[in-house]
Formats: structure tokens, C-alpha cells, sequence
């Protein structure tokens, strides 16, 4: 007899679910997640009434403690809830905050699922049960397609995903795979985000397509989705994101930290429309979709 999958259930006080993903490991969606922490912010800057939080779901790599610098434990309410640590204003929960930096995490798929659960659901913010309250939960996935995936995208409904990829054809594989996955789990892709773009030369400004060029854009041709926008290989992003200092905050005046309040994306789901922004900085040239 085939088991049904698991019945959708919205995590208490958080309005849109956004994930961002990517096929292959090392190809800067925790950047993007510091592009899901920089997207984050890009949220809150874009419109300082919407509230967003970051779950770092990356079990097994988590970054969210080292790019948002946060370090720490999160304290245990009476009812045994964790409260999420904050920094910027937004508030974090990640694997990283539960284990020593350098602890290998070599868990068995039902542990990394357990683990999962946990985050989503034992958090308390404010003394409001759970995440809430929240207009966007920005969740960082972990490279690939896998138990935590599946487990996410079966147990909570989510309003889209958006993916990132370097232009190089072993990248966009693996990002391929990751959008047909989220086909098959009925998750709408909001786009891809093709990170390291370009390189510019900061003397010459000779620009060099290190990883190839418009990659991204021929697989979201293929797929029938947008580009969000492409983001270059630059130096101050390297650097912010190593000092836990998102680019968004730390350089809001320079070109890669720039927020234009102008750049927006739609996208539908079932008898909504719902405004997403995703914005995030001037390297990303969001187009409108209207519905």
C-alpha cells in the first residue's frame, strides 16, 4: 500500500516562506543567503514594515552563523523553545548555533531530519510561539537534493524558491536538477540568481567572464523562468561577508550595496498575488512580472 506524503503545515506566525538553493555546493547561496542574509536585508531595506527571519538549513555546512557574526547558544524558554539569536535586526537559527565551530555533523537522514524539525517549529521569538511573527522566513537549503530537500519542501507550504548558480555548465547541472526537483514538490521558482558573473579588473575595468558567460540565462530559457540578476566576483562582497558584515549593511552607498526600491518581481500562487521582493543590491536586475 503506497504511503501518502506528509500533510503541509504552516510554521505558526510566518506569512511567505522564500528558499534560497543551489544544485552544487561553493557556488554562493549562502552569500546569496548572505544573498539569503543579503536578500534578507534587501527585504527589510526595500520596506522597514516587513518583518523576515533567516533559518540556516544547512545541516551538515551551516554559514549563517559566520555571515550574519553571530556566535552563541540560543536560550531555552520555559517551554523548552529556542529563541532565535538576532543580529541587524533579524532574527537567526542554524545548526551553527547548537554545535562547536569545527564539530563534524555526520548524521544518518532521519537524525537531519529530527534536526530540521526542530528549527522550523521549536523557536520563539518575542514570546510569540513559534517564528512568528513574520512576513517572510528566509530559508538557506543546503546544496543539492536530498533528505532535507524533501523534508522541507513536503512539511511546509512555500512560496518560492529562488536558485543560484555560477554560469559554468558543471554548475548549472546540478541547478537544473535542483528546479526540476522543486517541480516535482509543486514549489514555484521565483528565478536564478547567476553569481559570479563577471570580473572586473578594479584598475583597467577590463571585465573577464571567469565561469563563462549568461550560463544562467540560457537554463532559465530552458526552465521558462526569470534571471533575477547577475552578481559579480567582488572583492568587498568576499571580504564583508568573511567579517559577517552583509554587503547590503555594510556598503548601503557603494554599487554593490545599493538597494533600488524600483527592482521588484511578481509572482502568483494559487489564487493570490503576492508581492515578493527580492531585492538585494544593483547587481541584481529584476524585471517585473506582471499577473
Amino acid at each position: 500500500m503506497a504511503r501518502s506524503l506528509p500533510k503541509q503545515k504552516p510554521i505558526a506566525g510566518v506569512k511567505e516562506v522564500i528558499v534560497v538553493a543551489s544544485g552544487k555546493g561553493g557556488v554562493g547561496k549562502s552569500t546569496t543567503a548572505s544573498k539569503a542574509v543579503n536578500l534578507a536585508h534587501g527585504l527589510t531595506a526595500n520596506d522597514p514594515s516587513k518583518t523576515v527571519g533567516i533559518l540556516d538549513a544547512d545541516v551538515y555546512g551551516p554559514s549563517v552563523p559566520k555571515l550574519m557574526n553571530l556566535m552563541g547558544n540560543p536560550e531555552l524558554t520555559d517551554n523548552n523553545l529556542m529563541r532565535p539569536l538576532m543580529n541587524f535586526g533579524i532574527p537567526c537559527i542554524s545548526m551553527g548555533f547548537l554545535v562547536e565551530d569545527v564539530a563534524p555533523i555526520y548524521w544518518r537522514g532521519m537524525m537531519v531530519m529530527s534536526a530540521i524539525e526542530k528549527l522550523l517549529r521549536q523557536v520563539e521569538e518575542n514570546d510569540h510561539s513559534y517564528w512568528g511573527p513574520l512576513d517572510y522566513l528566509v530559508i538557506d537549503m543546503p546544496p543539492g537534493t536530498g533528505d532535507v530537500q524533501l523534508s522541507i519542501t513536503q512539511n511546509i507550504p512555500i512560496a518560492g524558491a529562488v536558485i543560484v548558480s555560477t554560469p559554468q555548465d558543471i554548475a548549472l547541472l546540478d541547478a537544473r536538477r535542483e528546479a526540476e526537483m522543486f517541480k516535482k514538490v509543486n514549489v514555484p521558482v521565483l528565478g536564478i540568481v547567476q553569481n559570479i558573473s563577471v570580473f572586473q579588473c578594479p584598475k583597467c575595468n577590463h571585465q573577464t567572464h571567469i565561469f563563462g558567460a549568461d550560463g544562467a540565462r540560457s537554463l532559465a530559457d530552458t526552465l521558462g523562468v526569470q534571471v533575477l540578476g547577475d552578481i559579480p566576483l567582488h572583492l568587498s562582497i568576499r571580504e564583508m561577508s568573511d567579517r559577517g558584515q552583509p554587503v547590503v549593511v555594510s556598503s548601503p552607498d557603494r554599487p554593490e550595496g545599493t538597494i533600488d526600491s524600483q527592482d521588484k518581481h511578481w509572482q502568483c500562487w494559487e489564487s493570490d498575488c503576492v508581492f515578493v521582493t527580492i531585492t538585494l543590491c544593483t547587481f541584481y536586475t529584476f524585471e517585473s512580472l506582471p499577473c
